[in-house]
């Protein structure tokens, strides 16, 4: 994967030719739209039991299946892509602590939810455009 060759998914160049990593890429990309919305979206809703629950667990398992990803295409380019499986790490470490405190209406457990969960999200962004940002032509 290092001869210098790229793809272009969806406009943006994909660093390899490789069936395998771009199946991953693919995967990848699948799961982070579907966490982007659901988390959005959980954010959006009333909160408690019902439509912010839902789309919460929808978050916390898409986001789980990046980071899962994340380490796949970690492991097939580790020196481009060290910096992304450290936010990805942290985006997994907070959405974990966010889930782990879903449910617990003490102050303490609010704001380790809210917290955790907006982190999570935060940090998923971050990663997204450090590693995209340049590609996408609204920033140009």
């Amino acid at each position: 994967m290092a001869d210098g060759s790229t793809t272009l998914l969806l406009g943006i160049p994909v660093p390899s030719t490789d069936p395998v990593f771009l199946t991953f890429i693919g995967i990848h990309i699948v799961f982070g739209i579907v966490a982007t919305i659901a988390g959005a979206m959980a954010m959006l809703m009333q909160k408690g039991r019902g439509r912010h629950s839902r789309f919460g667990t929808l978050y916390f398992w898409t986001l789980t299946g990046v980071c899962i990803t994340m380490g796949i295409l970690f492991g097939m380019r580790w020196r481009e892509n060290y910096h992304l499986f450290i936010l990805g790490t942290l985006a997994f470490a907070a959405l974990y602590l966010g889930r782990r405190f879903a449910g617990r209406y003490d102050l303490l457990g609010l704001r380790f939810h809210i917290g955790g969960m907006g982190a999570s999200y935060v940090l998923m962004l971050t990663a997204f455009y450090l590693d995209n940002g340049k590609n996408l032509k609204l920033w140009k």
